[in-house]
């Protein structure tokens, strides 16, 4: 189907209305080729195409005296009709390949649409878009080359990144293309890869390894072969308590595999890992261990009421508590809980947001034989609490309390310092361990007025993230604890004045144990000496990281003076270098893990010895 056939004409182009003033058209072009061919005639008896030649030239040149729209642009699309060729005979193998190509041009159109090939076929033939061809001329320089900026008319120098000016004729430096789009210079960027839902839900609970342990794959088999457990025979508790680590290293300890570590004549159980126990499973577990006295669950925020009515009904014996993450406990499953269990001296929680003030009054009311109460993270603490936990000293016997632990309330500023020195006043006197790390309002009045004069059997004392402590203020509240006479350490002989320093402090306060002042920038070198002096010939584990400004001289002084220690954190003190870990390698024969994160003073020649773990050096 030709154009003709279609009636379709297009308007009439600025290209076209060039061409036409110009007196340039396709049938002034044919004309002037036949008329070449005229002038030069072949060799050879030519009579007959001279008069047809002639006849058709005149029959053209009168068409377009009639014709006055013959040089419009609607009739540019019309070729000339001249007398067609003798056709060639074509071969066998000619004929065969034509008519595969007609047979293929033939499926394409029944595709495409007959009439969309025929248009196309005709815009290929047609001499116009031929002749447009002639005049386009937008070829790029090659690199290197000089160009002048179709825009700004300055001249640059070619690259690949060129790019053509829009509209054309020319092409545009790198200011004004970047200025006219994107930069041509910038690689594009991946797109970013969506998540799916399936894979935002998704939970991994361990990762698998490519060559498992001996211990993961010991635990896989028995979990595999749980009903023959009995042929196992006795399993010692020591070696039951390693088995409940492996199990929680891998958080593979299931509700099919946890009957491995229950025992109907067990006293204590713990389980490192309950992230994968349900509800039911948590229940079944105090039906097979009715004889329970100590329980704990780490990561069990899977328990709830049920769980704690089936607990108050199945281990009436239990005597100790201690739960990580709790959440989902509602206040009348503690209160019952209390009530059926007035023999109940350790309570430890950590992370149990609905515990409140109700829930303390009945622990105290029900419970007033608590040696051990841990309340650490728990978000609705306040000075309340604190009154309440007064009343225990109010008892027959006084209060029993030994261990302490009120860290990290929900809000930091909860607990007011006047209220915490009147509560070590009331139960202060039995106290071992005293954990208040992240109570904000604390300062030195509190270990002045708070600890020196009422907490007199400490053992272990941790303040950490309590930016109110002073260097000074640490430094005095050590060098007085003992009294108000103590034996100078400045005197001859430094071995025989720190054992007279300690002989004579030891009837007064006995030194500390374990000492964690961790993330208390403020305190240095003076807060260090007076601490050391103090408890330095019994303590085993000090963390003092964070004492940035601590000199070296007194972080070596504590290979001198803590024979026993076995764990130090000396991380982000600033001065700690090869030397310092050296005197603790070579004068703590106790020494197990030493702790050096942020030392960047630390080389690769730091010192290691066997069987001593030491994280955090940099070079290693």
């Amino acid at each position: 189907m030709s154009r003709r056939a279609n009636a379709v004409r297009g308007p009439t182009s600025a290209l076209t209305e060039f061409l036409r003033e110009s007196g340039i058209t396709p049938t002034t072009i044919a004309r002037r080729v036949r008329t070449r061919e005229v002038q030069q005639p072949e060799a050879g008896p030519s009579t007959a195409v001279e008069s047809n030649d002639t006849d058709q030239q005149e029959g053209n040149s009168n068409r377009a005296q009639d014709d006055p729209e013959e040089y419009a642009s609607d009739h540019l699309d019309e070729s000339d009709e001249e007398p067609a060729p003798k056709k060639r005979k074509l071969s066998k193998a000619a004929e065969a390949k034509l008519k595969a190509k007609e047979k293929a041009k033939a499926k394409a159109k029944a595709k495409k649409g007959g009439d969309d090939d025929d248009y196309e076929d005709d815009e290929d033939e047609d001499a116009y878009t031929a002749l447009s061809k002639m005049w386009k001329d937008n070829t790029k320089p090659p690199v290197g080359s000089f160009c002048d900026c179709a825009k700004c008319k300055k001249q640059f120098t070619v690259t690949k990144y060129t790019t053509a000016a829009n509209p054309p004729p020319g092409f545009l430096c790198h200011p004004c293309a970047k200025s006219s789009g994107p930069d041509p210079f910038k690689k594009p960027v991946a797109p970013r890869k969506r998540r799916t839902a399936t894979e935002k839900r998704k939970v991994v609970n361990f990762e698998e390894r490519r060559f498992p342990s001996l211990a993961s794959m010991c635990i896989s088999i028995i979990s595999s072969h749980i009903d023959n457990i009995e042929a196992l025979g006795d399993i010692s508790s020591m070696n039951m308590d390693e088995l409940s680590k492996s199990l929680a290293h891998n958080r593979s300890l299931t509700s099919q595999n946890s009957p491995l570590l229950y025992n109907a004549e067990h006293t204590n159980l713990i389980l490192y890992d309950a992230t994968n126990l349900p509800p039911p499973a948590l229940c079944t577990l105090a039906l097979l261990n009715p004889n329970l006295t100590t329980l704990r669950l780490d990561f069990c925020g899977r328990m709830d009421d049920e769980v704690m009515n089936a607990w108050t009904k199945s281990l009436p014996n239990l005597r100790r508590l201690e739960l990580l993450g709790p959440f989902l406990v509602r206040v009348q499953a503690w209160q019952t809980f209390f009530e059926s269990h007035p023999a109940l001296d350790g309570f430890l929680i950590t992370q149990s947001p609905r515990f409140d003030l109700d829930c303390m009054k009945s622990l105290v009311n029900n419970c007033p034989n608590l040696t051990e109460l841990r309340l650490k993270e728990i978000g609705k603490i306040d000075d309340s609490f604190i009154e309440v936990l007064k009343t225990l000293g109010n008892g027959q016997g006084g209060c029993q309390l030994r261990y302490l632990d009120l860290s990290s309330p929900g809000i930091p500023d909860a607990l007011t310092q006047s209220v915490l020195i009147e509560l070590m006043s009331i139960i202060g006197s039995q106290l071992t361990h005293l954990d208040l790390s992240g109570n904000q309002l604390i300062s030195d009045g509190f270990l002045l007025e708070g600890i020196k004069p009422h907490a007199k059997n400490l053992t272990c004392l941790k303040l950490s993230n309590v930016p109110e402590l002073t260097d000074n203020g640490v430094a005095e509240f050590f060098k007085t604890w003992a009294g108000d006479s103590l034996p100078s350490t400045k005197a001859k002989g430094r071995k025989t004045a720190i054992s007279s320093f300690q002989a004579a402090i030891s009837d007064v306060n006995p030194p500390l144990s374990h000492i964690d002042f961790a993330r208390n920038p403020e305190l240095s070198s003076a807060a260090l000496t007076a601490l050391l002096e103090h408890s330095g010939q019994k303590l085993t584990q000090l963390s003092i990281n964070q004492w940035r400004n601590t000199s070296e001289e007194s972080l070596k002084s504590i290979a001198k003076y803590c024979p026993k220690l076995n764990k130090l954190d000396i991380g982000w003190c600033r001065e700690a270098d090869d030397w310092v870990v050296k005197e603790i390698m070579e004068k703590c024969p106790k020494i197990e893990e030493v702790k050096v994160f942020g030392c960047q003073r630390l080389t690769q020649q730091c010192p290691r010895k066997r069987n001593v773990n030491i994280y955090g050096v940099e070079s290693h």
